[in-house]
């Protein structure tokens, strides 16, 4: 089994960030968003990943090959931003030949089974549940359980399936030759050429399609929700990593979960909970939450909160002193 993931986009909704790093290299509970997503499906078996890159693409381009030497790694430049299925349709000459194929956003961290998907004989969507599926992509089942549309947002969707971002293709021929009739014909959704068109072309010439329930779906996409993915992930973070880092650095309070990376410096702090330091930052005198730090950064004197640091950055704030009398209100 191999890959798409597509990861060209700019990331304008994490600037200033992304005008120096792709936002799938954004750090989020330890490690970049794309090796979260990479590493489950190594684990389940793949055994090469094709990247479509755009922005900024030279930097995941050498990041993925020098992390992932022990599997296939294609990256192919999507030089305009003309929708998913453009997107997926540049993987054409390296995938068209394989028996299955899976494709999986590269922004979307997904928590499920892939080993049991990768066994499923028939092409399959990944599908959540959700409160408010007008918000989303649907797909609509009949009573064998089999896929027979897919509905974008609609005012009055039938189902609340929401479709999460993950697709394993047991015919990539047939998918790529849906994708070429949409370029050909340039048909295109919001301005787009969209994949969701292309599988309901597939669904169209009788291909059977079926839902994969995803158990969770952590999106990475913008500011609020990455702090939310960070969170979830470090709530499953190892007791033991957790009662090491108080160990290790015992003038400051680690409030977990955090993750601290190799050669932080932390002096008369309290970090935590929902922190996370990249490599050989140094914190002192300050009080971090919900803050997400790159590496070689330099803090002191601060309390943040809901806070991206980005690599050697340095803040730096200043002790305060009060002098307050009986029934006063101070914010600071």
């Amino acid at each position: 089994m191999r890959a798409i993931i597509p990861v060209a986009g700019f990331g304008s909704r994490m600037r200033p960030h992304t005008y120096t790093v792709p936002k799938v290299l954004m750090n989020v509970a330890g490690k970049p968003m794309l090796d979260h997503i990479i590493d489950s499906l190594v684990e389940a078996g793949i055994t090469g990943v094709t990247l479509i890159v755009g922005y900024l693409g030279d930097v995941i381009e050498e990041h993925a090959r020098k992390k992932y030497s022990n599997i296939e790694i294609n990256c192919v430049p999507q030089p305009q931003m003309l929708g998913l299925g453009h997107a997926i349709s540049l993987g054409k000459s390296i995938h068209k030949d394989d028996d299955d194929l899976l494709i999986i956003l590269g922004d979307t961290i997904l928590q499920a089974d892939f080993k049991a998907l990768f066994s499923t004989p028939d092409t399959a969507i990944g599908v959540k549940a959700v409160e408010d599926p007008r918000r989303f992509g649907v797909v609509e089942t009949d009573k064998s359980g089999r896929i027979v549309a897919m509905h974008e947002k609609l005012e009055n969707p039938p189902s609340n399936e929401a479709i999460v971002g993950v697709y394993k293709i047991n015919d990539p021929a047939l998918l790529f030759s849906e994708l070429d009739s949409l370029m050909e014909s340039g048909k295109r959704t919001k301005g787009e050429f969209q994949l969701t068109d292309a599988l309901a072309g597939m669904l169209e010439r009788g291909h059977v399609m079926k839902p994969f329930q995803i158990d969770g779906w952590l999106d990475c996409g913008k500011p609020e929700t990455l702090f939310e993915t960070n969170r979830t992930l470090l709530d499953l973070s190892p007791a033991e990593q957790q009662k090491s880092y108080q160990a290790k650095y015992p003038d400051s309070v680690i409030v977990p979960p955090v993750f601290i990376a190799k050669g932080c410096a932390i002096k008369d702090s309290v970090v935590g909970p929902y922190a996370v330091l990249g490599e050989n930052t140094s914190v002192k005198g300050s009080i971090l939450r919900d803050t997400i730090v790159g590496a070689e950064a330099q803090l002191k004197n601060v309390f943040l909160d809901n806070s991206l640091i980005g690599d050697k950055a340095q803040v730096e704030g200043h002790p305060q002193s009060i002098n307050i009398g009986d029934s006063s209100a101070v914010s600071i």
